[in-house]
Protein backbone atom coordinates (compact mmCIF):
# COMPACT_ATOMS: atom_id res chain seq x y z
CA UNK A 1 0.00 0.00 0.00
CA UNK A 2 1.34 3.61 -0.54
CA UNK A 3 2.06 5.56 1.95
CA UNK A 4 0.23 8.72 -0.11
CA UNK A 5 -3.15 7.01 -1.35
CA UNK A 6 -5.00 5.30 0.64
CA UNK A 7 -7.33 2.77 -1.26
CA UNK A 8 -10.99 2.38 -1.18
CA UNK A 9 -12.12 1.26 1.98
CA UNK A 10 -11.73 -2.52 1.20
CA UNK A 11 -12.14 -2.35 -2.53
CA UNK A 12 -8.64 -2.06 -4.07
CA UNK A 13 -7.12 -4.13 -1.87
CA UNK A 14 -7.66 -8.01 -2.66
CA UNK A 15 -8.80 -9.79 0.05
CA UNK A 16 -6.50 -11.96 1.73
CA UNK A 17 -9.51 -14.99 1.21
CA UNK A 18 -9.87 -14.30 -2.49
CA UNK A 19 -6.95 -12.13 -3.69
CA UNK A 20 -9.59 -11.11 -6.29
CA UNK A 21 -9.96 -7.28 -6.70
CA UNK A 22 -12.93 -7.34 -9.24
CA UNK A 23 -14.72 -9.69 -5.97
CA UNK A 24 -13.89 -6.17 -3.78
CA UNK A 25 -15.14 -3.94 -6.67
CA UNK A 26 -18.89 -6.12 -7.03
CA UNK A 27 -18.65 -5.24 -3.21
CA UNK A 28 -17.53 -1.78 -3.01
CA UNK A 29 -21.11 -1.59 -6.07
CA UNK A 30 -23.64 -2.14 -3.55
CA UNK A 31 -22.75 0.60 -1.32
CA UNK A 32 -24.18 4.03 -0.61
CA UNK A 33 -21.68 5.53 1.65
CA UNK A 34 -21.59 9.09 3.78
CA UNK A 35 -19.12 11.61 4.72
CA UNK A 36 -18.78 14.61 7.18
CA UNK A 37 -18.77 17.90 5.41
CA UNK A 38 -19.57 20.09 2.51
CA UNK A 39 -16.76 19.04 0.19
CA UNK A 40 -16.19 15.58 -0.87
CA UNK A 41 -13.18 13.99 0.79
CA UNK A 42 -10.49 12.44 -1.12
CA UNK A 43 -11.25 8.89 0.39
CA UNK A 44 -14.62 9.18 -1.36
CA UNK A 45 -13.29 10.33 -4.24
CA UNK A 46 -10.75 7.77 -4.76
CA UNK A 47 -13.60 5.16 -3.65
CA UNK A 48 -15.08 6.08 -6.56
CA UNK A 49 -12.81 5.40 -9.13
CA UNK A 50 -12.54 2.33 -7.74
CA UNK A 51 -16.28 1.39 -7.29
CA UNK A 52 -18.17 2.37 -4.99
CA UNK A 53 -21.42 2.59 -6.17
CA UNK A 54 -22.33 6.08 -4.60
CA UNK A 55 -23.10 8.44 -1.79
CA UNK A 56 -25.87 9.48 0.55
CA UNK A 57 -26.06 13.10 1.31
CA UNK A 58 -27.47 14.45 4.99
CA UNK A 59 -28.06 17.70 6.14
CA UNK A 60 -24.36 18.37 7.22
CA UNK A 61 -23.06 17.86 3.58
CA UNK A 62 -25.63 20.95 2.50
CA UNK A 63 -24.64 24.58 2.60
CA UNK A 64 -27.12 25.87 -0.09
CA UNK A 65 -28.17 24.36 -3.58
CA UNK A 66 -25.02 26.23 -5.51
CA UNK A 67 -23.01 23.72 -3.01
CA UNK A 68 -24.33 20.86 -3.37
CA UNK A 69 -24.24 21.58 -7.25
CA UNK A 70 -20.61 21.76 -6.62
CA UNK A 71 -20.33 18.48 -4.97
CA UNK A 72 -22.33 16.40 -7.01
CA UNK A 73 -20.25 17.68 -10.18
CA UNK A 74 -16.60 16.78 -8.38
CA UNK A 75 -17.80 13.03 -7.40
CA UNK A 76 -19.49 12.61 -11.13
CA UNK A 77 -15.75 13.67 -11.85
CA UNK A 78 -14.86 10.40 -10.04
CA UNK A 79 -17.40 8.01 -11.57
CA UNK A 80 -20.77 7.48 -12.27
CA UNK A 81 -22.12 7.33 -8.83
CA UNK A 82 -25.77 6.97 -6.96
CA UNK A 83 -26.30 10.90 -5.51
CA UNK A 84 -28.82 10.27 -2.79
CA UNK A 85 -30.65 12.00 -0.28
CA UNK A 86 -34.00 12.31 1.49
CA UNK A 87 -36.12 15.01 0.59
CA UNK A 88 -39.86 14.40 1.47
CA UNK A 89 -41.02 17.80 1.73
CA UNK A 90 -42.45 18.78 5.35
CA UNK A 91 -40.47 17.87 8.10
CA UNK A 92 -37.41 15.91 6.45
CA UNK A 93 -35.02 17.66 4.07
CA UNK A 94 -31.49 17.79 3.24
CA UNK A 95 -31.46 20.26 0.89
CA UNK A 96 -33.65 22.85 2.81
CA UNK A 97 -32.30 21.81 6.39
CA UNK A 98 -30.88 24.88 7.59
CA UNK A 99 -34.23 26.55 6.62
CA UNK A 100 -36.91 24.46 6.79
CA UNK A 101 -38.74 23.14 3.46
CA UNK A 102 -40.68 24.65 0.99
CA UNK A 103 -42.89 22.23 0.67
CA UNK A 104 -45.65 20.71 3.17
CA UNK A 105 -44.81 17.24 3.69
CA UNK A 106 -46.89 13.97 3.14
CA UNK A 107 -49.82 14.42 5.86
CA UNK A 108 -50.76 17.39 4.12
CA UNK A 109 -50.79 16.13 0.86
CA UNK A 110 -52.92 13.53 1.85
CA UNK A 111 -55.65 16.00 3.38
CA UNK A 112 -55.72 18.00 -0.14
CA UNK A 113 -56.14 14.57 -1.76
CA UNK A 114 -55.41 16.03 -5.05
CA UNK A 115 -53.43 13.68 -6.88
CA UNK A 116 -52.02 16.48 -9.18
CA UNK A 117 -51.33 18.65 -6.42
CA UNK A 118 -48.98 15.90 -5.09
CA UNK A 119 -47.51 15.10 -8.74
CA UNK A 120 -46.92 19.10 -8.81
CA UNK A 121 -45.08 19.25 -5.67
CA UNK A 122 -42.86 16.74 -6.16
CA UNK A 123 -42.14 17.40 -9.62
CA UNK A 124 -40.85 20.88 -8.24
CA UNK A 125 -39.04 18.84 -5.34
CA UNK A 126 -37.40 16.54 -8.25
CA UNK A 127 -36.18 20.06 -10.49
CA UNK A 128 -34.89 21.44 -7.30
CA UNK A 129 -33.16 18.47 -6.60
CA UNK A 130 -32.01 18.03 -10.71
CA UNK A 131 -30.17 21.74 -10.50
CA UNK A 132 -28.33 20.07 -7.59
CA UNK A 133 -26.96 16.74 -9.31
CA UNK A 134 -28.55 14.51 -7.10
CA UNK A 135 -30.42 12.02 -9.59
CA UNK A 136 -32.27 9.22 -6.30
CA UNK A 137 -34.79 10.55 -3.92
CA UNK A 138 -35.46 8.89 -1.11
CA UNK A 139 -38.56 8.85 -1.21
CA UNK A 140 -41.08 8.96 -1.20
CA UNK A 141 -42.77 7.63 2.02
CA UNK A 142 -45.67 4.70 1.07
CA UNK A 143 -46.23 3.68 4.66
CA UNK A 144 -49.70 3.53 5.91
CA UNK A 145 -49.82 5.31 8.83
CA UNK A 146 -51.99 3.29 10.97
CA UNK A 147 -50.69 3.78 15.08
CA UNK A 148 -51.61 7.01 15.95
CA UNK A 149 -48.59 6.75 18.15
CA UNK A 150 -45.73 6.07 15.33
CA UNK A 151 -43.19 7.85 16.81
CA UNK A 152 -41.18 7.85 13.14
CA UNK A 153 -43.89 7.65 10.52
CA UNK A 154 -46.85 10.52 11.57
CA UNK A 155 -46.78 13.16 9.00
CA UNK A 156 -44.41 12.12 6.56
CA UNK A 157 -47.33 9.54 5.55
CA UNK A 158 -50.36 9.88 3.41
CA UNK A 159 -52.66 9.21 5.77
CA UNK A 160 -53.99 5.80 7.10
CA UNK A 161 -56.18 4.62 4.08
CA UNK A 162 -54.06 2.35 1.73
CA UNK A 163 -56.07 3.40 -1.75
CA UNK A 164 -55.62 7.14 -0.37
CA UNK A 165 -51.56 6.57 0.14
CA UNK A 166 -51.72 4.46 -3.07
CA UNK A 167 -52.99 6.85 -5.40
CA UNK A 168 -50.67 9.81 -3.64
CA UNK A 169 -47.37 7.25 -3.87
CA UNK A 170 -48.68 6.46 -7.47
CA UNK A 171 -48.62 10.61 -8.22
CA UNK A 172 -45.06 11.04 -5.93
CA UNK A 173 -43.35 8.64 -8.09
CA UNK A 174 -44.71 10.34 -11.80
CA UNK A 175 -43.82 13.56 -10.07
CA UNK A 176 -39.84 12.46 -9.49
CA UNK A 177 -39.22 10.41 -12.47
CA UNK A 178 -40.78 13.15 -15.05
CA UNK A 179 -38.35 15.58 -14.00
CA UNK A 180 -35.57 12.75 -13.93
CA UNK A 181 -34.86 12.01 -10.57
CA UNK A 182 -35.68 8.52 -9.35
CA UNK A 183 -37.84 7.34 -6.70
CA UNK A 184 -37.03 5.20 -3.83
CA UNK A 185 -40.43 3.96 -2.75
CA UNK A 186 -40.13 3.42 1.20
CA UNK A 187 -40.27 1.36 3.57
CA UNK A 188 -40.79 -2.08 2.66
CA UNK A 189 -43.29 -3.67 3.58
CA UNK A 190 -44.50 -0.90 5.71
CA UNK A 191 -43.45 1.20 9.20
CA UNK A 192 -47.05 2.67 9.54
CA UNK A 193 -48.36 0.07 11.95
CA UNK A 194 -44.99 0.67 14.28
CA UNK A 195 -44.45 1.43 17.81
CA UNK A 196 -41.00 1.74 18.00
CA UNK A 197 -38.61 3.43 16.03
CA UNK A 198 -36.01 1.52 13.87
CA UNK A 199 -33.15 4.10 14.58
CA UNK A 200 -33.43 2.68 17.62
CA UNK A 201 -34.75 -1.01 18.08
CA UNK A 202 -36.43 -3.78 15.54
CA UNK A 203 -40.31 -2.33 15.13
CA UNK A 204 -42.91 -4.89 15.08
CA UNK A 205 -45.59 -4.73 12.65
CA UNK A 206 -48.07 -7.14 14.17
CA UNK A 207 -50.08 -8.08 10.88
CA UNK A 208 -51.15 -11.29 9.29
CA UNK A 209 -49.52 -11.70 5.75
CA UNK A 210 -53.28 -11.20 4.47
CA UNK A 211 -53.96 -7.63 5.94
CA UNK A 212 -50.43 -7.20 5.00
CA UNK A 213 -51.48 -7.79 2.00
CA UNK A 214 -54.48 -5.47 2.23
CA UNK A 215 -53.27 -2.72 3.94
CA UNK A 216 -49.31 -1.80 3.95
CA UNK A 217 -48.48 -3.25 0.58
CA UNK A 218 -51.51 -1.46 -1.45
CA UNK A 219 -49.08 1.59 -2.09
CA UNK A 220 -46.24 -0.85 -3.14
CA UNK A 221 -47.77 -2.86 -5.87
CA UNK A 222 -49.04 0.27 -6.90
CA UNK A 223 -45.92 2.20 -6.99
CA UNK A 224 -44.57 -0.91 -8.96
CA UNK A 225 -46.79 -0.75 -11.20
CA UNK A 226 -46.21 3.13 -11.90
CA UNK A 227 -42.97 1.90 -12.90
CA UNK A 228 -41.06 3.03 -9.89
CA UNK A 229 -37.23 2.90 -9.85
CA UNK A 230 -36.23 1.79 -6.44
CA UNK A 231 -38.05 0.39 -3.14
CA UNK A 232 -36.15 0.84 0.27
CA UNK A 233 -36.40 -2.00 2.62
CA UNK A 234 -37.45 -1.30 6.28
CA UNK A 235 -35.66 -2.41 9.37
CA UNK A 236 -39.20 -3.68 11.01
CA UNK A 237 -39.89 -7.41 11.98
CA UNK A 238 -43.36 -9.37 10.54
CA UNK A 239 -43.71 -12.19 12.68
CA UNK A 240 -45.44 -13.99 10.30
CA UNK A 241 -43.40 -13.17 7.23
CA UNK A 242 -40.08 -12.29 8.69
CA UNK A 243 -40.18 -14.21 11.68
CA UNK A 244 -38.03 -12.41 14.75
CA UNK A 245 -35.39 -10.75 11.86
CA UNK A 246 -36.06 -7.33 10.15
CA UNK A 247 -37.46 -7.38 6.53
CA UNK A 248 -33.96 -5.61 5.60
CA UNK A 249 -32.21 -9.25 5.96
CA UNK A 250 -35.20 -10.95 5.28
CA UNK A 251 -35.21 -13.69 1.94
CA UNK A 252 -38.59 -14.35 2.09
CA UNK A 253 -39.64 -10.42 2.35
CA UNK A 254 -37.23 -9.30 -0.49
CA UNK A 255 -37.07 -12.17 -2.63
CA UNK A 256 -40.20 -14.19 -2.09
CA UNK A 257 -42.56 -11.49 -1.72
CA UNK A 258 -41.00 -8.12 -3.35
CA UNK A 259 -39.26 -9.69 -6.37
CA UNK A 260 -41.60 -12.86 -6.81
CA UNK A 261 -45.12 -12.29 -5.87
CA UNK A 262 -45.06 -8.74 -6.15
CA UNK A 263 -42.79 -8.64 -9.63
CA UNK A 264 -40.58 -6.04 -8.73
CA UNK A 265 -37.37 -5.92 -10.74
CA UNK A 266 -35.76 -2.89 -9.65
CA UNK A 267 -33.15 -1.50 -7.36
CA UNK A 268 -33.68 -2.46 -3.65
CA UNK A 269 -31.70 -0.16 -1.60
CA UNK A 270 -31.52 -0.34 2.47
CA UNK A 271 -32.77 1.61 5.01
CA UNK A 272 -29.33 2.76 6.61
CA UNK A 273 -27.35 0.04 7.94
CA UNK A 274 -26.35 2.06 11.25
CA UNK A 275 -29.77 2.35 12.90
CA UNK A 276 -29.28 0.34 15.65
CA UNK A 277 -31.89 -2.08 14.26
CA UNK A 278 -29.32 -3.92 12.49
CA UNK A 279 -26.05 -2.59 13.97
CA UNK A 280 -27.03 -3.64 17.55
CA UNK A 281 -28.60 -6.57 16.53
CA UNK A 282 -26.18 -8.66 13.83
CA UNK A 283 -23.72 -5.74 13.23
CA UNK A 284 -23.08 -3.50 10.17
CA UNK A 285 -20.60 -5.81 8.31
CA UNK A 286 -22.91 -8.98 8.59
CA UNK A 287 -25.87 -6.95 8.25
CA UNK A 288 -24.55 -6.04 4.80
CA UNK A 289 -23.99 -9.62 3.75
CA UNK A 290 -27.43 -10.60 4.97
CA UNK A 291 -29.56 -7.62 3.27
CA UNK A 292 -27.43 -8.58 -0.28
CA UNK A 293 -28.41 -12.83 0.44
CA UNK A 294 -32.17 -11.53 0.86
CA UNK A 295 -32.16 -9.95 -2.28
CA UNK A 296 -31.22 -5.79 -1.84
CA UNK A 297 -28.99 -4.51 -4.30
CA UNK A 298 -27.45 -1.20 -2.95
CA UNK A 299 -26.34 -0.93 1.08
CA UNK A 300 -27.21 3.08 2.46
CA UNK A 301 -25.02 2.52 5.32
CA UNK A 302 -25.82 6.11 7.11
CA UNK A 303 -23.70 8.82 8.13
CA UNK A 304 -22.29 6.56 11.45
CA UNK A 305 -19.30 4.32 9.79
CA UNK A 306 -16.24 5.53 8.93
CA UNK A 307 -13.91 4.72 6.25
CA UNK A 308 -11.95 2.17 8.33
CA UNK A 309 -15.78 0.42 8.89
CA UNK A 310 -16.59 0.74 5.10
CA UNK A 311 -13.32 -1.56 4.92
CA UNK A 312 -13.85 -3.86 6.96
CA UNK A 313 -17.41 -4.14 5.90
CA UNK A 314 -16.03 -4.66 2.36
CA UNK A 315 -13.98 -7.22 3.61
CA UNK A 316 -16.60 -9.43 5.38
CA UNK A 317 -18.70 -9.53 1.80
CA UNK A 318 -15.71 -10.51 -0.04
CA UNK A 319 -14.89 -13.00 2.61
CA UNK A 320 -18.70 -14.10 3.11
CA UNK A 321 -18.19 -15.20 -0.69
CA UNK A 322 -15.07 -17.48 -0.41
CA UNK A 323 -17.59 -18.99 2.61
CA UNK A 324 -20.56 -19.78 0.38
CA UNK A 325 -22.49 -17.38 3.06
CA UNK A 326 -23.45 -15.06 -0.15
CA UNK A 327 -22.73 -15.73 -3.81
CA UNK A 328 -20.91 -13.61 -6.09
CA UNK A 329 -23.66 -14.27 -8.50
CA UNK A 330 -26.13 -12.55 -6.18
CA UNK A 331 -23.36 -9.66 -6.29
CA UNK A 332 -23.13 -9.24 -10.16
CA UNK A 333 -27.14 -9.30 -10.02
CA UNK A 334 -27.18 -6.18 -7.93
CA UNK A 335 -24.55 -4.59 -9.99
CA UNK A 336 -26.64 -4.97 -13.15
CA UNK A 337 -29.99 -3.91 -11.83
CA UNK A 338 -28.02 -0.93 -10.51
CA UNK A 339 -25.86 -0.50 -13.83
CA UNK A 340 -29.43 -0.25 -15.54
CA UNK A 341 -30.51 2.80 -13.33
CA UNK A 342 -27.10 4.46 -14.14
CA UNK A 343 -28.50 4.02 -17.99
CA UNK A 344 -31.46 5.64 -16.97
CA UNK A 345 -30.07 8.69 -15.72
CA UNK A 346 -28.01 8.45 -18.98
CA UNK A 347 -30.77 8.59 -20.94
CA UNK A 348 -33.58 11.12 -21.66
CA UNK A 349 -34.86 10.74 -18.00
CA UNK A 350 -31.91 12.24 -16.83
CA UNK A 351 -31.83 14.55 -19.73
CA UNK A 352 -35.23 16.11 -18.47
CA UNK A 353 -34.42 16.44 -15.10
CA UNK A 354 -31.24 18.16 -15.40
CA UNK A 355 -32.80 21.04 -18.91
CA UNK A 356 -35.14 21.66 -15.97
CA UNK A 357 -36.23 25.14 -15.98
CA UNK A 358 -38.74 24.45 -13.29
CA UNK A 359 -38.37 27.28 -10.25
CA UNK A 360 -42.26 26.86 -9.07
CA UNK A 361 -41.21 25.64 -5.65
CA UNK A 362 -42.06 28.38 -3.19
CA UNK A 363 -45.45 29.02 -4.99
CA UNK A 364 -46.46 25.19 -5.02
CA UNK A 365 -45.87 24.43 -1.82
CA UNK A 366 -47.62 27.44 -0.68
CA UNK A 367 -50.16 26.43 -2.14
CA UNK A 368 -50.40 23.20 -1.35
CA UNK A 369 -50.18 24.40 2.00
CA UNK A 370 -52.70 26.71 1.95
CA UNK A 371 -55.21 24.39 0.69
CA UNK A 372 -54.38 21.47 3.86
CA UNK A 373 -54.56 24.39 6.61
CA UNK A 374 -57.76 24.45 8.52
CA UNK A 375 -59.20 26.23 11.12
CA UNK A 376 -61.65 25.08 13.34
CA UNK A 377 -63.16 28.24 15.31
CA UNK A 378 -62.56 32.14 14.80
CA UNK A 379 -59.19 33.47 15.45
CA UNK A 380 -60.17 36.68 15.37
CA UNK A 381 -57.75 40.03 15.49
CA UNK A 382 -54.39 39.55 17.02
CA UNK A 383 -53.72 41.86 19.55
CA UNK A 384 -49.80 41.98 20.80
CA UNK A 385 -49.50 38.31 20.23
CA UNK A 386 -47.74 36.12 22.96
CA UNK A 387 -46.99 32.93 21.24
CA UNK A 388 -45.69 29.56 23.42
CA UNK A 389 -44.35 26.99 21.06
CA UNK A 390 -43.91 23.92 22.85
CA UNK A 391 -40.61 21.86 22.18
CA UNK A 392 -40.84 18.75 20.55
CA UNK A 393 -37.88 16.35 20.67
CA UNK A 394 -36.94 15.84 16.78
CA UNK A 395 -36.52 12.31 15.70
CA UNK A 396 -33.20 10.79 14.41
CA UNK A 397 -34.95 11.14 10.46
CA UNK A 398 -36.23 14.80 10.91
CA UNK A 399 -33.32 16.08 12.63
CA UNK A 400 -32.52 19.50 13.81
CA UNK A 401 -34.95 21.19 11.06
CA UNK A 402 -36.03 24.78 12.39
CA UNK A 403 -40.17 24.76 12.64
CA UNK A 404 -42.69 27.27 13.98
CA UNK A 405 -44.66 30.35 13.36
CA UNK A 406 -41.55 32.61 14.24
CA UNK A 407 -40.09 33.18 10.34
CA UNK A 408 -44.04 34.53 9.84
CA UNK A 409 -45.24 36.58 12.95
CA UNK A 410 -42.54 39.34 13.48
CA UNK A 411 -44.77 41.42 15.73
CA UNK A 412 -44.91 38.60 18.09
CA UNK A 413 -43.01 37.93 21.42
CA UNK A 414 -42.40 34.37 20.87
CA UNK A 415 -41.13 31.76 23.81
CA UNK A 416 -40.23 27.75 23.11
CA UNK A 417 -40.17 26.07 26.18
CA UNK A 418 -40.05 22.07 27.86
CA UNK A 419 -43.33 21.23 28.53
CA UNK A 420 -42.08 19.42 31.54
CA UNK A 421 -40.09 22.43 33.08
CA UNK A 422 -42.36 24.88 32.02
CA UNK A 423 -44.13 27.57 34.28
CA UNK A 424 -47.48 27.76 33.26
CA UNK A 425 -48.11 30.31 35.53
CA UNK A 426 -45.55 32.44 34.39
CA UNK A 427 -46.32 32.39 31.02
CA UNK A 428 -50.11 33.21 31.72
CA UNK A 429 -48.81 36.15 33.60
CA UNK A 430 -46.93 37.65 30.37
CA UNK A 431 -49.71 36.44 28.28
CA UNK A 432 -52.18 39.36 30.37
CA UNK A 433 -54.33 41.52 28.06
CA UNK A 434 -52.55 39.85 25.29
CA UNK A 435 -53.44 37.12 21.96
CA UNK A 436 -52.19 33.83 23.60
CA UNK A 437 -51.20 31.13 20.71
CA UNK A 438 -49.89 27.73 21.61
CA UNK A 439 -48.09 25.98 19.41
CA UNK A 440 -47.25 22.24 19.21
CA UNK A 441 -46.22 19.26 17.24
CA UNK A 442 -48.12 16.05 17.73
CA UNK A 443 -49.55 17.11 21.09
CA UNK A 444 -51.17 13.74 20.91
CA UNK A 445 -47.83 11.55 21.42
CA UNK A 446 -46.84 14.20 24.16
CA UNK A 447 -48.70 13.73 27.54
CA UNK A 448 -46.07 16.78 29.24
CA UNK A 449 -47.18 18.49 25.98
CA UNK A 450 -51.13 18.19 26.68
CA UNK A 451 -50.69 18.62 30.23
CA UNK A 452 -49.53 22.24 29.73
CA UNK A 453 -51.70 23.54 27.07
CA UNK A 454 -54.73 21.97 29.14
CA UNK A 455 -53.18 23.92 31.93
CA UNK A 456 -52.97 27.33 29.70
CA UNK A 457 -56.61 26.68 28.43
CA UNK A 458 -58.52 26.62 31.63
CA UNK A 459 -57.34 30.04 32.21
CA UNK A 460 -57.27 30.92 29.20
CA UNK A 461 -60.08 29.85 26.71
CA UNK A 462 -59.76 32.19 24.53
CA UNK A 463 -55.93 31.32 23.07
CA UNK A 464 -55.27 29.61 19.56
CA UNK A 465 -53.94 26.42 19.57
CA UNK A 466 -51.96 25.31 16.12
CA UNK A 467 -51.30 21.95 15.68
CA UNK A 468 -48.13 21.39 13.43
CA UNK A 469 -47.95 17.46 13.76
CA UNK A 470 -51.16 14.99 13.05
CA UNK A 471 -54.51 17.11 14.64
CA UNK A 472 -55.13 13.65 16.43
CA UNK A 473 -55.64 15.66 20.16
CA UNK A 474 -57.56 18.19 20.02
CA UNK A 475 -58.42 20.84 23.11
CA UNK A 476 -61.34 22.81 23.56
CA UNK A 477 -59.61 26.08 22.37
CA UNK A 478 -61.94 29.11 20.72
CA UNK A 479 -59.64 28.33 17.68
CA UNK A 480 -57.65 25.61 16.20
CA UNK A 481 -55.42 25.63 13.54
CA UNK A 482 -53.94 21.82 11.85
CA UNK A 483 -51.18 22.30 9.42
CA UNK A 484 -50.44 18.83 8.98
CA UNK A 485 -46.28 18.89 9.29
CA UNK A 486 -44.27 21.53 10.72
CA UNK A 487 -42.34 22.72 7.16
CA UNK A 488 -41.60 26.33 6.71
CA UNK A 489 -44.62 26.97 4.24
CA UNK A 490 -46.74 24.52 6.63
CA UNK A 491 -45.86 28.13 9.11
CA UNK A 492 -46.85 30.61 6.80
CA UNK A 493 -49.81 28.65 5.84
CA UNK A 494 -50.96 28.81 9.54
CA UNK A 495 -49.68 32.50 10.29
CA UNK A 496 -51.99 33.90 7.52
CA UNK A 497 -55.10 32.04 8.73
CA UNK A 498 -54.41 33.69 12.37
CA UNK A 499 -53.72 37.41 10.34
CA UNK A 500 -56.54 36.96 7.97
CA UNK A 501 -54.66 36.90 4.66
CA UNK A 502 -51.89 36.26 2.77
CA UNK A 503 -48.27 37.49 4.02
CA UNK A 504 -45.16 38.88 2.02
CA UNK A 505 -42.48 36.81 1.30
CA UNK A 506 -39.56 36.77 3.72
Amino acid sequence: MSATRDPLPGAAEPSPRTGDPGLHRLAAGALLISFQGTTAPDWVLRGLEDGLGGVCLFGFNVADGEQVAALSARLNEAGRPIISLDEEGGDVTRLAYHTGSAYPGNAALGAVDDVALTERVYHAMAADLARCGVNLDMGPVADVNTADDNPIIGTRSFGSSPDLVARHTVAAVRGLQSAGIAACVKHFPGHGATHQDSHLEIPLVDASLDLLRERELVPFLAAIEAGAKSIMSAHVAVPDLTGTLPATLSWETLTRLLRRELGYDGVVITDALDMHAISRSVGLAEGAVMALAAGADMLCLGPLPTPDDIRSIVDHMVDAVAEGRLTAERLEEAATRVERLRDWFAGEHGSAGKNSEVTEGDVVGLDAARRAVSLTGSAGPLADPFVVEIDTPPTIAVGEVPWGIAPWLPQAEIVRVRPEKADAGALLGRARDRSLIVVVKDAHRHQSSRDLISELLTARPDAVVVEMGLPIWRPGARAYIATYGAARANARAAVELLSGGPLAVR
